[in-house]
């Protein structure tokens, strides 16, 4: 086990992970407005904190290319694109929850398409973010194959984030889903090459692996426990961190 790797005290810039199924809320498949406007609300208070938002939603609440191409015999590359528009739904989504919330916000698209947001340009999005604007990215990082998980590691580097916190359905790494193995281990702390070797699933590898080359620390929190996103900023409440001291 790694020793004590505690969550930064006062991060300067942070970039938010959330899963398309952290946008559903108890419904089996879309948006639940209610869910996106407390997710919203938690943003709106670290930005009142003075952090730097940016944020990277998956698309599998509306569409998911990995098993819709594995189900239907659907061709990946195509079946992923679809996923990725799916993204710019729920990043569109997102940004009206959190201008509701008066937080000023940019969508940036890996895909060019105009009439609804801005392109992916890094120093536009680091501009935006030095002005107290959240900015989303949507359409993953543009390219098949990938998954938004690994755009978070990316777009967390490029923009040179302090931390990357992903948001997930339970309150940390367990070493099997909580949900279906009521005595899974729960993990306060691990490195990366843990998470890989004991295949914890958090993260795909090549997220896992991008952020070890960056020194760029995760933690995992509850995304559904409201407040819990300003208590992470403070070191508070119950997450997982995944580090690799020197």
């Amino acid at each position: 086990m790694a020793p004590p790797a505690p969550a930064p005290a006062a991060p300067r810039r942070v970039l938010l992970k959330l899963s398309g199924e952290a946008l559903m809320g108890r419904r089996e498949y879309g948006l639940d407005t209610e869910t996106i406007g407390r997710i919203a609300t938690d943003i709106a208070d670290v930005v009142a904190m003075g952090v730097q938002v940016c944020v990277v939603i998956g698309g599998g609440n509306i569409f998911r290319g990995v098993r819709a191409a594995a189900a239907g015999g659907m061709d990946r590359a195509q079946a992923d694109y679809m996923g990725m528009l799916a993204t710019v739904m729920n990043a569109l989504a997102m940004q009206n929850a959190l201008e509701k919330c008066s937080v000023a916000t940019r969508v940036q698209s890996a895909i060019p398409m105009a009439s609804i947001c801005e392109p992916y340009i890094r120093r536009r999005a680091e501009r935006h973010m030095e002005k107290g604007r959240v900015v989303i990215f949507a359409a993953g990082t543009g390219n098949p194959f990938f998954t938004t998980d690994t755009a978070a590691a990316l777009r967390a580097a490029e923009m040179n984030c302090d931390t990357l916190l992903k948001g997930t359905q339970v309150d940390g790494v367990y070493s099997a889903d909580p949900r279906r193995v009521p005595d899974a281990t729960r993990f306060d702390r691990l490195t990366y090459l843990e998470v890989l070797s004991r295949d914890l699933g958090v993260m795909d590898a090549a997220a896992i692996s991008l952020a070890r080359e960056n020194a760029l620390p995760i933690i995992v929190f509850n995304i559904h426990a409201a407040g819990a996103f300003a208590q992470v900023m403070r070191g508070e409440g119950r997450f997982t961190t995944i580090f690799e001291p020197e």
